[in-house]
């Protein structure tokens, strides 16, 4: 199974966007989705797929404690 993570846009440069995961920093493809640093966004293979909503990110810092209350990673 393959999942998309949330992570928060550090920085933007052409079409690269570094992502902080949890305080892990990520180059990710940001080709089709205009990213602003700040922004809260949707990160699957590399390449971000979408600029979360305020209640979108809510719903993954939820989604993502109860993976880690069960050990999914």
């Amino acid at each position: 199974m393959c999942v998309a993570a949330e992570g928060t846009v550090l920085s933007v440069e052409g079409r690269d966007a570094v992502v902080d995961f949890h305080g892990n920093e990520v180059t990710a493809k940001c080709g089709l989705v205009q990213v602003k640093p700040g922004d809260h966004v949707l990160v699957h293979a590399g390449c971000i797929l979408q600029v979360l909503s305020q209640r979108e990110q809510n719903e993954m810092t939820d989604l993502s404690a109860i993976f880690a209350e069960v050990g999914a990673y």
